[in-house]
């Protein structure tokens, strides 16, 4: 390739792997909302200096928090080494998450839910308020919307533990270097952002944001279980096929095929003999 050189593709299954698991990672249903809501509130003062601060200033602080959260669970695998009971363990931790997630488009916050509980959203909103009630204070702004985004980062963790489980468990178990991993970081959280700061330069430009309805926020549940699942399974029984870019490939397009026939089956071939399974009936 002109300015790259020679490129093996076949060493760069790591490359292609956090591309994809931080993209799934990144349309998280628990950020986007927080996001979305932060934005249509801060849209109601029409001015667009204000979204630009808030936006930039909260999406930073969460990443970076998110990047630690990350870094601290690479260093704990790394320090433990990464054995038999260690991998198991982890994945075994990983497909209690899909299974949750999985469980959640059918049944949306019903039992064990990875959402933001809903008695927490009230507290949400009211610092959502303190940012706007800052005024016209810069310095003001910028501590209100730190505090925020902080606050909420610890609040999202239940919703976004499985991918950095799995993605940090993948690269222990490939033996990959400190600094291999800081590359591969930025690039996750590069991608893990991509989808906020589309929502956040809509929003900018165009002085509207839209909403995460509920019946988005399954899909993506669903999508991010059904990877979850399929990796913790790789995992568990043969984690050297992630090593390789071809059979990395195949273990993704598995994962997508098998989302698109579960809802298939479930929003179209189902309900056409009458049989409905889940909740998402009695939401509409």
């Amino acid at each position: 390739l002109p300015l790259f050189g020679e490129v093996d593709l076949q060493k760069q299954s790591l490359l292609v792997s956090t591309l994809l698991i931080a993209f799934v990672d990144g349309v998280n249903p628990c950020s986007v909302w927080v996001l979305t809501m932060l934005l249509a509130l801060t849209l109601h003062t029409g001015s667009r200096k204000k979204v630009l601060i808030i936006g930039l200033i909260f999406l930073t602080v969460t990443a970076g928090i998110y990047a630690l959260f990350i870094t601290g669970l690479f260093t704990v695998l790394k320090v433990l080494s990464f054995t038999t009971w260690i991998r198991v363990v982890v994945a075994l931790i990983s497909l209690f998450f899909a299974i949750v997630n999985i469980k959640d488009y059918f049944w949306y916050k019903e039992g064990v839910s990875f959402t933001i509980d809903d008695s927490k959203k009230p507290g949400i909103f009211q610092r959502m308020r303190k940012v706007l009630d800052a005024g016209d204070s810069f310095w003001g702004t910028v501590g209100a919307t730190i505090v925020l985004a902080a606050g909420v980062s610890l609040v999202e963790f239940s919703c976004t533990a499985g991918f950095p489980v799995m993605w940090t468990n993948l690269l222990t178990a490939q033996n990959v270097a400190p600094g291999v991993f800081i590359g591969l970081l930025l690039v996750y959280m590069l991608i893990y952002q991509l989808d906020e700061m589309v929502i956040f330069g809509t929003a900018v430009f165009s002085l509207k944001a839209s909403k995460l309805e509920e019946k988005h926020g399954r899909i993506l549940k669903l999508i991010g279980g059904v990877l979850m699942l399929t990796l913790a399974v790789v995992m568990l029984f043969n984690p050297a096929l992630m090593s390789q870019l071809s059979s990395s490939l195949i273990i993704f397009a598995i994962a997508f095929v098998l989302t698109v026939l579960i809802l298939l089956l479930h929003r179209k071939i189902l309900p056409a003999f009458g049989i409905w399974i889940g909740s998402e009936r009695d939401a509409h």
